[in-house]
Order: C-alpha cells, then sequence, then structure tokens
C-alpha cells in the first residue's frame, strides 16, 4: 500500500511537470491547475524527503526529475536579469483591477498623485467608478481617456497624461470582456507607442476556456515599427503556454526580468495561495527600471507600479 501510494504520488508530480514543460495543458481543469506550478515545485522537494526516507527509490528518482524539470522552467523569473536601460523619456505605468469598480475612486486617484502616474490601466471599470474617478479628480492629474467601461467586470479603461487615440478593443472584437487598445503620444519617444489594458475572460470554467484563450490570442505581437505595452490581468501566469506564446511574439516581463516573478497578485486576503496573474509586459526595446507591488482595498488584485524607460530618438 506504501509503495502504491508513494508511486502514485511521483507519477503525479511527473505528469504535472511534463503538461507543464511541454505546453499539453488543455481546456478546465488543467488550465487552472497549471496556475500553481511554482507551488508544485515547492512541494516537490517534501516529496523527494519523503519517498527517500521509506527508500522508494525509482519514485524518489522520478519526483527529482519532475523537480529539475519546473525549477528549469520556474526559479529564472526569481533572478534579475540584465538591464535593459534605453535613452529614452520615462513612462510611469499603474495598472489594477478594481474589482467589479469595488476599489473607492479616491483610493486609485490618491495612488496615481502620490506615485506620479503617467499611464493609467484598470480592468474591471464601471460607469459608476467612471463618474466617481472623475468626481475625485482625476480628469485634471490625467487628462486623456479611452473609456470602455460596462457593467460588473466587463469594462476597462485607459488614462494618460499624454494624448490617446483608441484603436479599439481586443475584448470586444472576440465578444469577451473589455480590453482597450490606445496609442500614445509620448515626446521625445523613438516611435508610435500603443498600450492594450489587458483582461481575458478567467479560466474558471469549461465555458470561458475558448474566451480566455481567444483573450490571449488577439494581443498584439511585438513590432519593429511600434513600442508595445500590454498591462493588467491576464488571468494567467507564465506557466501557462500561452503566456508563453504571447512572450514569444517579443515581450518580456517586467515582475520576472526584475527578480519578482514569484511574486503573487491574486487572491489579497484570501487562504488560497496566491498566483501571479497581474502582468505589466513590455517589448524588448523598453527598459524596465523598477516595479513595486501595491495592495489596494476593494480588490483581491494587487496593483502593479511600474517605472519604464521607453526608446528615444523622436524629435
Amino acid at each position: 500500500m506504501v509503495t502504491v501510494l508513494v508511486a502514485l504520488t511521483s507519477a503525479g508530480f511527473v505528469l504535472y511537470a511534463l503538461v507543464r514543460t511541454l505546453g499539453l495543458e488543455r481546456g478546465f481543469p488543467l488550465v487552472p491547475l497549471l496556475a500553481y506550478a511554482p507551488l508544485v515545485l515547492f512541494a516537490a522537494p517534501v516529496a523527494l524527503l519523503g519517498a527517500a526516507l521509506l527508500r522508494r527509490w525509482w519514485s524518489a528518482a522520478a519526483i527529482a526529475l519532475a523537480g529539475v524539470l519546473l525549477a528549469t522552467a520556474i526559479l529564472p523569473r526569481a533572478f534579475e536579469s540584465g538591464p535593459v536601460t534605453p535613452e529614452g523619456p520615462p513612462l510611469r505605468l499603474f495598472t489594477l483591477n478594481v474589482h467589479f469598480g469595488h476599489v473607492d475612486p479616491d483610493i486609485v486617484v490618491d495612488l496615481v498623485r502620490e506615485h506620479e502616474v503617467e499611464l493609467l490601466a484598470l480592468q474591471e471599470v464601471t460607469p459608476e467608478m467612471v463618474t466617481g474617478l472623475g468626481e475625485a479628480g482625476l480628469d485634471e492629474l490625467l487628462p486623456y481617456a479611452v473609456d470602455h467601461s460596462a457593467p460588473a467586470a466587463a469594462g476597462g479603461l485607459v488614462h494618460s497624461v499624454y494624448p490617446l487615440d483608441d484603436l479599439g478593443d481586443v475584448g470586444h472584437d472576440i465578444g469577451s470582456l473589455a480590453m482597450p487598445r490606445v496609442g500614445l503620444t509620448v515626446p521625445d519617444a523613438a516611435g508610435p507607442v500603443e498600450v492594450v489594458s489587458v483582461h481575458p475572460m478567467p479560466p474558471r470554467r469549461p465555458s470561458t476556456m475558448a474566451a480566455w484563450r481567444d483573450g490571449l490570442r488577439g494581443l498584439p505581437e511585438a513590432t519593429d515599427d511600434t513600442v508595445h505595452i500590454l498591462a493588467g490581468d491576464f488571468n494567467t501566469t507564465l506557466d501557462h503556454a500561452e503566456m508563453r506564446d504571447v512572450l514569444e511574439s517579443g515581450y518580456i516581463d517586467a515582475a520576472a526580468h526584475l527578480g519578482q516573478g514569484l511574486t503573487g497578485t491574486w487572491p489579497v486576503g484570501d487562504p488560497l495561495p496566491k498566483v501571479a496573474i497581474d502582468h505589466v509586459l513590455v517589448d524588448e526595446r523598453v527598459g524596465v527600471v523598477e516595479l513595486e507591488f501595491l495592495d489596494v482595498p476593494g480588490t483581491p488584485h494587487r496593483a502593479l507600479m511600474t517605472h519604464l524607460t521607453l526608446p528615444g530618438g523622436r524629435a
């Protein structure tokens, strides 16, 4: 009985590691389970020790192999990468899922003012919250806006100190949650800048899997002629194959670049283990100077306050 239980445990670790390594997660519940890959990695040494103490050596070897596969994929995001420091204008970006518009607008505006935010990307913004943000003074701090607010969790919003152009909505194009795409005019930047406030459908049930996948696949690829920034609640971790495909199109995850990629962003205030589903992705020409995670009352998501440097050169 002990041998069977240990063998089944080792098989579970190996199967999980292979699914993560080969990108085999498909549908529910494999996709949400892959969000907890760091937790499985940290559990592997405990399972390995247990198998070794019980002298089940083949099982111990299998768990060790699974641990190596997971560690190779996950641990690099806990170490800072080489700096990318282009000579160009700075950009202070703040992104937050405001959870059905439940965050107090005054808190958002106070954070914008305190951190001298120049670009604000919000998710789950309701029309009522837009009104509250205006009354709290957001329009005075960040006068340019692209408002795709909607009831419940369906809305999105981008505010900026720089002029914005509404370039459409990735989420609306597929009949899903709002993901406004904007053009940003930044003085002295090397070229045009595009930003998406990201919020694909969460993969929490079988019926939402297609919308989750299509939302991620609808994000623009990084291109040479335009600087791209993707910020928001991706409902996805770096352990999902769909997210890795987004990164491979030419993006850097700001948190992983700074060695903070294992910091969980959801659910704050809940006994469940936290997973990193809120991200700022920038194309490879953008410098990531600093990233701060902030707990904000009224939402289970952490905010990301990011200091970026855009490539410069345009007169």
